[in-house]
């Protein structure tokens, strides 16, 4: 035996130790110079059809992973890739698809490629492994997305009022002291209506409590539907009582606003539950920031003396804050005894 035939036999052992399956194809004839016949016994194939198998090899290649085999094998013997390495599965003597890996080199390039020298390795398990584990991370992602959705779903839940949907007294107070602050700091505009459903014990007294709901729920949605979406907060302070936060919008607007508000909801027919149909009117009161007044508390305050002094004048009626006139808004003005 001869060194180069110690060699062939050292590194027969080496590879096969490694689990490595040697393979030599010649580019000029395009003849398979030394098959890689251990990966095919791998797969359940006999010795009769092992040298068929590797003849008609992309036979037995996964259409999903063949066109991506010949595409790096191309790439390498033209000179784009300094070395040919694909990953692809085989269809097994079982029909099972089991994952492999060449990695091959031209080893002898005169002017065109030659010789193309490479290796077969199983990478079944760490292929799986690997897609499991994408299965997992896809998985996990979608429960992190049902699990944002619900989260975001419970905090809509928590700042909405459960009757009508709009934002709860909780939110309100929030949101309303956040614009206030804003408005302050920036010198702009904020106005604060209240609504408040005349008369309202007599629904309850004279048709019950369900069908008390159905006005306050009709109320609700007219409220919210008269302001601007994102940007205005309609909420329901509680009972019968509404609000309404409008940044960037004074005093004479946001008076004009409670006006039409006012005659939407007296001209709003609701059905109620027994089949009767009534019309409700409402009272507003109106207030906007001013420098007296530095907190949304304090424009609850002015917006409530305005109510009460709509109701005092009859009700079904918009009356606006003092402090709003006084701050050039330039609408009637509330006497300050009314709050």
């Amino acid at each position: 035996m001869d060194d180069a035939d110690r060699y062939r036999q050292q590194l027969d052992l080496v590879l096969e130790a490694a689990g490595f399956d040697l393979w030599e194809n010649d580019l000029v004839d395009g003849r398979v110079t030394r098959r890689a016949s251990k990966v095919f016994r791998e797969l359940g194939y006999g010795d009769d059809s092992v040298a068929s198998c590797i003849d008609d090899i992309f036979s037995l290649i996964h259409p999903e992973d063949a066109e991506g085999l010949r595409l790096a094998l191309q790439a390498h013997i033209d000179g784009g890739a300094e070395q040919y390495r694909a990953e692809f599965r085989i269809r097994a003597k079982s029909g099972d698809w089991v994952w492999y890996a060449n990695y091959g080199r031209i080893v002898d390039r005169d002017g065109a490629a030659r010789r193309l020298l490479g290796v077969t390795f199983n990478v079944d398990a760490a292929r799986r492994r690997e897609l499991e584990l994408a299965r997992m991370n896809a998985r996990l992602a979608e429960q992190n997305a049902e699990l944002e959705e619900l989260n975001a779903t419970l905090r809509e839940l928590a700042a909405s009022d459960p009757l009508t949907g709009i934002a709860n007294r909780r939110k309100l107070l929030a949101v309303g002291e956040s614009e206030v602050q804003r408005a302050l700091r920036m010198g702009h505009p904020l106005s604060l209506l209240i609504v408040d459903i005349d008369d309202f014990k007599e629904v309850n007294d004279t048709w019950g409590h369900l069908d008390g709901d159905c006005v306050i729920r009709a109320v609700a949605a007219l409220c919210a539907g008269s302001v601007r979406a994102s940007v205005d907060t309609a909420g329901r302070i509680g009972g019968e009582e509404f609000a309404i936060v409008l940044p960037e919008i004074g005093g004479r607007d946001a008076q004009a606003l409670a006006e039409r508000l006012r005659v939407a909801i007296k001209a709003q027919p609701v059905a109620l539950a027994g089949g009767a149909v009534v019309c409700r009117t409402v009272s507003i009161g109106v207030a906007s920031v001013g420098a007296a007044c530095a907190s949304f508390v304090g424009l609850l305050g002015w917006a409530d003396a305005a109510l009460y002094a709509a109701k005092s004048a009859g009700k079904d009626c918009v009356r606006v804050h003092a402090g709003t006139a006084r701050h050039g808004q330039g609408e009637p003005a509330v006497p300050r005894s009314a709050g």
